[in-house]
């Protein structure tokens, strides 16, 4: 299935990827891509998508036109992000922002943002840093998947200034071990696993090579088009992950001002918003993404009372 469109018709206002894809202009970035551009049934150039290496060529070539990183790349067995949607979490957060300091977005130097499970892709810091300035500590369970964000960061040496790489020494920890008793952050993000099993992840892998038009095929054995165990899937899936970070982040609760995470399942809610409830929250909101075809979201809460935002705000902006 060869396509030119990028899923972006809903996408925020300010993503750089609204429209189809300009591929005359991303060869300039990427020559590479060429290869794998090919002319589909309505006379369209685009990619095959489920070409885990035509998808990579693709970010490379978004990642350096529009936003200058060099050098992209991550192994083969890890997960590959689309560069459209990652950068959507990135705006809605920065108006996520905007709105606890009077409409504007925060443009000090030095805001902090903590990215859980950063993944060897870097995605997040790397568009965060290059859209809004931001510094980021990008976080990650897995030292393989870090020293290849090292590598990405060793060609990106201004962006490197701004992104510190934390190895997470437990498995059964998210912030402890991560943020650091001086420190302070205006945001955290997160994409958490969402399966329960890699049987489950598995299965979630060949309802989309056969929704590509493509069952049966060698692919059966890859997970999501690339993709490690802790990227994927977890015991307990995307709620009990959730669950643990919001119980987790009450005990450092006024250490950072708005914690989020990604939720790929609207049936998560629920058990989501009991958690936060048991945690006593001050404030949470859920924020509604779409990418084409694809219904997105995440959520948001702090502990952080209106006097204690404002004066944040500030402080720090």
């Amino acid at each position: 299935m060869t396509t030119g469109a990028t899923p972006a018709s809903k996408l925020h206002p300010r993503n750089r990827h609204q429209g189809r894809y300009d591929f005359a202009r991303l060869l300039k970035a990427e020559p590479d891509l060429n290869n794998f551009l090919s002319i589909n049934e309505h006379g369209d150039q685009g990619i095959d998508f489920a070409d885990a290496a035509a998808v990579k060529a693709l970010n490379r070539a978004l990642l350096k036109d529009s936003y200058g990183i060099q050098g992209w790349d991550i192994p083969p067995q890890n997960l590959c992000p689309p560069v459209p949607g990652r950068a959507d979490y990135l705006h809605y957060l920065a108006d996520l922002l905007a709105g606890s300091n009077r409409g504007v977005i925060p443009k000090k130097k030095g805001l902090q943002a903590l990215d859980i499970g950063t993944g060897a892709n870097l995605i997040y810091p790397l568009i965060g840093s290059s859209e809004y300035g931001w510094e980021f500590v990008a976080a990650d369970i897995n030292p393989a998947s870090l020293a290849n964000a090292q590598a990405i960061l060793d060609l990106n040496p201004k962006l490197a200034q701004k992104i510190n790489l934390r190895l997470q020494p437990s498995a059964n920890a998210i912030f402890k071990g991560i943020v650091g008793d001086d420190e302070w952050f205006d945001l955290s993000m997160c994409n958490p696993p969402f399966h329960t099993s890699l049987a489950e992840a598995r299965e979630g892998t060949q309802r989309k090579w056969q929704n590509l038009g493509k069952p049966g095929s060698e692919s059966q054995s890859s997970l999501n088009f690339g993709g490690q165990d802790a990227e994927l899937w977890c015991p307990g899936g995307e709620l009990a992950f959730i669950q643990r970070m919001i119980k987790e982040s009450a005990q450092i609760a006024t250490r950072c001002f708005w914690f989020t995470t990604l939720v790929s399942k609207s049936a998560s809610l629920p058990g989501i918003y009991a958690a936060l409830k048991q945690a006593k929250v001050q404030e949470q909101k859920t924020i509604a993404m779409s990418q084409g075809q694809k219904q997105s979201r995440f959520v948001a809460w702090t502990f952080l009372t209106p006097v204690q935002q404002a004066a944040w705000a500030k402080l720090r902006w």
